[in-house]
């Protein structure tokens, strides 16, 4: 007997009062115990929050999503350990792959993100500041912080790696430390990612916590800074969401829950077409990977009335070359759905779709799955019901069987494919999978405001898309009504959902020392040297250069026309220049004015600076007429390492006349050496 521990409090505690037996999806065996009523919760939430969260919060940005990459490269490194103990949740090596290759994926996407989207800071910024003053003394500007508290990640039976490493990423990122509950029914996978996490010494004391087995008080005792995600069925979401503590004190609470996805074949993707090929194909896949056993599962197959026949046929070829078994067994496609009871309510939900829909291929009846105690297992057959009447039926819209099951119904056009879509009453994904743009554009506007995610498909990009059902770290995955109206990952969408956005309002001096970049109207303070003769460690933000006037001339406009080509006519014909509403007769080229400032600016001798990468927020405020003098005024605003050897510096660059009026604005991006 396998015992499953928890680890809490910085130790592994054994299974104790409470512990439920867990058997072998595939065999029926029990060979595994997890749960201890006994834990402490208020001890663990507070060795979270005070251990776990202030050592999180001690590291910026850049330090957590390095955190990450070498979770990721750790975890890739041993993954045969997880893929050894998830045969007995009946998933096939298949499915392995996809539940635990797909979870360290995202650490390293987050990994990635995090370094390449946020700063080397405490603090993310929220747009920019906005002027509340007349001056531009008094200003505001938003800001991301992490919660204080701690985020508690309850997760599905289906993905005990991905489940849990795709709510991780984002929490761990943003600085908020975790309290992991797995499915009892698979958690003993979940244990074994943990050990890997926990002995790579790569984690902070406290920042990640397990409990394997029930959370007993836990949602009770928290608060305002304590965060919750569920991912499971919509009973239990409700019942959970319905805590009366969590309503009290506002406690953040993510679902991702019950969704009967939908998969649309477009009318102009006959039998003979990659569309069709590739439609019978993603509804097979989604029948039989994980056994059916994906919240993104395709649960509704929509195609058009005349090409219903021809997708039954297709697709029942495809689904009869399934082998269906114990998944250690040789040549095995599709194992076992998690447990027995699982298993039951597939059935049950199974019998109430089969009163509004015929069975066309599938179900129990003479079925035998393969292995020599397979007897024993929680199998269930790829099934196939169509629906011929889906405008009357109910059942088909409300009921999802959360296994190898699902149901074709025929459509007329494209507005009543998009009525049944809609009929899920809010769905994690829904696909469309045609050639016609106009069909796919008149589709998905109607249905997008039901679904998290709409997926389309066709011959231009088939090769490399990632499937109906694979949610990407890149994108929201959640959706609206019965799929829980949750969001998670996005990319650094996602970490927000774990921190505080807090409007701050201050002097220019004020934000720019919290927000750590500059803030125009904040003090300007002289290098000892010429900033491009300074290394990225030694530039300070804050740190400018003013450079000497350069008087722009008839003759610098008329070269620069000639040589460019540029010669539109507000810079070459007086009389046309001046009918113009924006100039009063020949100015310069706003690209003469850059390219004269990067001449009085830029230190032309080898130095630190390595490259000019571009420029953002390009503005030009007020022509410059043949006479007028320009001067440079160059600001360290911002600073982000990059790697070991360059950072990247963004510079506040303005351009002033003679006058001192405002001519152009922009940001300037260098690499600089460190």
């Amino acid at each position: 007997m396998q015992e499953i521990f928890s680890h809490v409090l910085g130790r592994w505690i054994a299974p104790g009062p409470g512990a439920r037996e867990i058997a072998d999806a595939a065999t029926g065996r029990v060979f595994a115990r997890a749960g201890n009523d006994s834990l402490d919760f208020a001890a663990v939430l507070e060795f979270a929050r005070a251990r776990g969260g202030a050592s999180l919060r001690a590291m910026t940005f850049h330090d957590r999503a390095r955190m990450l990459k070498a979770l990721a490269l750790h975890l890739n490194a041993n993954k045969q350990v997880l893929y050894d103990v998830s045969y007995a949740t009946g998933a096939t090596l298949s499915d392995h792959a996809f539940d635990i290759d797909g979870g360290i994926g995202t650490l390293f996407v987050y990994a990635s993100k995090g370094r390449r989207e946020l700063p080397d800071a405490h603090v993310l910024l929220d747009g920019g500041p906005e002027q509340l003053g007349r001056t531009g003394a008094f200003l505001g500007q938003h800001i991301y912080t992490p919660l204080r508290g701690a985020a508690v990640h309850i997760n599905a039976f289906n993905f005990p790696v991905w489940g849990m490493l795709e709510k991780l990423a984002p929490s761990l990122l943003a600085g908020v430390p975790s309290i992991v509950k797995p499915a009892t029914a698979s958690c003993y996978v979940t244990e074994a990612c943990v050990r890997l996490m926990t002995d790579s010494g790569l984690l902070p004391e406290g920042a990640v916590q397990l409990v394997a087995g029930g959370l007993g008080d836990t949602l009770d005792l928290l608060g305002s800074q304590d965060a919750v995600t569920f991912t499971g069925s919509a009973e239990t979401a409700l019942k959970l969401r319905a805590t009366p503590n969590l309503i009290r004190n506002a406690v953040r609470f993510t679902a991702e829950q019950d969704s009967l996805n939908a998969s649309i074949l477009g009318p102009d993707a006959v039998p003979g077409t990659p569309e069709f090929d590739l439609f019978v194909k993603e509804a097979a896949r989604e029948i039989t990977v994980k056994a059916g056993q994906k919240c993104t599962a395709i649960r509704r197959i929509i195609a058009p009335e005349p090409l219903v026949a021809a997708v039954i046929e297709a697709l029942s070829a495809i689904l009869s070359k399934i082998t269906v078994g114990d998944p250690r067994a040789e040549g095995v496609r599709m194992g076992a759905l998690v447990s027995q009871e699982q298993k039951a309510d597939v059935l049950a939900k199974a019998a109430i779709i089969a009163t509004e829909a015929e069975c066309v291929f599938g179900g129990q009846e003479g079925f035998a799955p393969i292995g020599e105690n397979a007897s024993g297992g929680a199998f269930v057959a790829p099934t196939l019901f169509l629906c011929a009447d889906p405008d009357r039926a109910t059942k088909v819209h409300e009921t999802e069987a959360f296994g190898p099951v699902s149901t074709i119904m025929p459509y007329r056009d494209a507005d009543h494919a998009a009525n049944l879509a809609n009929r899920g009453k809010g769905s994690l994904v829904a696909s469309i999978i045609t050639h016609d743009t106009q069909f796919a554009r008149d589709v998905t506007l109607e249905i997008a405001s039901w679904h998290g995610r709409v997926y389309l498909n066709d011959r231009d990009s088939m090769a490399e898309a990632t499937g109906h059902g694979a949610p990407m770290p890149h994108m929201v995955h959640g959706g609206p009504g019965r799929a829980g109206g949750g969001e998670e990952q996005g990319g650094i969408r996602g970490v927000k959902h774990f921190m505080q956005r807090t409007a701050v309002q201050g002097s220019p001096a004020m934000l720019t020392a919290i927000g750590g970049r500059w803030v125009p109207g904040a003090t300007k303070t002289p290098g000892p040297a010429h900033p491009f003769t300074r290394r990225f460690g030694a530039l300070a933000i804050g740190e400018t250069l003013v450079t000497g006037p350069r008087t722009v001339t008839l003759d610098d406009i008329e070269h620069f026309a000639s040589f460019t080509g540029d010669t539109f006519y507000a810079h070459m014909d007086e009389a046309a220049a001046a009918r113009n509403p924006f100039f009063p007769g020949r100015v310069a080229h706003g690209y003469l004015l850059l390219s004269f400032a990067a001449g009085l600016f830029v230190e032309p001798k080898e130095g630190p600076v390595l490259a000019n990468t571009g420029l953002d927020g390009l503005r030009f405020l007020k022509p410059v007429v043949p006479g007028d003098s320009i001067r440079v005024t160059l600001t360290v605003k911002e600073k982000t390492p990059r790697n070991a050897d360059y950072g990247e510096v963004r510079w506040h660059v303005r351009l002033d006349n003679q006058d001192g009026e405002k001519i152009a604005e922009y940001e300037l991006l260098t690499m600089v050496a460190v």
